[in-house]
């Protein structure tokens, strides 16, 4: 994150009306008031034309790349440059995408730049909530949603996940069969095979499901769109690493010797 403060709630957010937008990018800042119908721009080009320069030494950025305009009591996004701006959760804008609408809080823009650069411009916009609201910092941490495991779950969903436990960029599940190959040797009292895990995956699945898991994990057979069990499977893992239901210490299960845990053999 740059400097000043961005990322969190701006300083002087607090006397900001609701729907301020503040932009900030390496080299400057700039703050609108909601008014329906402004339009404010960033882009390599500075002068009149962009509010706020980003990737001024970079000819990949156009001279207006981007511009937000309010209306509808929200600020809406539009890639007008050249080359892909990227929002969070890999999703990307095209200039002829149409324009986005921004949630309140914090949003990081990336815009694609030469030799794979990527030039951010932080946009912060005030929510309806931020004046009156009192500073918490006294008050205890709300810990995160841990989701109950069985003891064999919770080895199977390491095995399985476990280049999600690195911290991988782009992370897949491992097959079936490779779990079960290693699972075959961690636990072989167990008899683990590629069905079995199917089995005790998809029992996994319905039971988050039920508890109220935030991610996907069951078919939808009214949906349009039908996800395949390793999409579901994928967000089953995105959703117990990101909770730290399972965590890095995690993979030690994995370190484990069969025999370790009968004292007398």
């Amino acid at each position: 994150m740059l400097g000043g403060g961005v990322g969190r709630r701006p300083q002087d957010a607090e006397g900001d009306p609701p729907g301020t937008l503040h932009m900030r990018s390496l080299t400057g800042g700039f703050k609108a008031a909601p008014q329906r119908g402004l339009t404010v721009r960033f882009g390599r080009g500075g002068g009149p034309e962009v509010e706020l320069p980003v990737g001024e030494h970079d000819q990949w950025v156009s001279r207006r790349h981007g511009e937000l305009t309010y209306h509808r009591r929200r600020w809406w996004l539009r890639n007008v440059g050249r080359q892909l701006v990227r929002l969070p959760g890999g999703r990307m804008m095209h200039n002829s995408t149409d324009p986005i609408p921004l949630d309140t809080g914090y949003t990081p823009v990336f815009v694609n730049g030469s030799s794979r650069r990527l030039h951010v411009v932080e946009l912060h916009v005030t929510g309806w909530d931020a004046r009156g609201s009192t500073p918490r910092r006294g008050a205890p941490t709300c810990p995160p949603r841990i989701w109950p495991l069985e003891d064999d779950e919770r080895l199977l969903l390491v095995v399985l996940g476990q280049h999600y436990l690195l911290y991988e960029g782009n992370p897949r599940p491992l097959t079936y069969r490779r779990a079960a190959e290693q699972l075959a040797y961690l636990r072989p009292e167990n008899g683990w095979n590629a069905r079995r895990i199917e089995y005790r995956v998809e029992l996994v699945r319905r039971r988050l499901d039920q508890a109220g898991f935030p991610y996907r994990l069951l078919h939808d057979r009214d949906s349009e769109t039908v996800p395949s069990d390793n999409v579901l499977l994928h967000n089953l893992l995105e959703g117990l690493v990101g909770s730290t239901t399972l965590a890095p210490p995690d993979l030690a299960l994995m370190n484990a010797d069969p025999g370790e845990d009968d004292p007398d053999e």
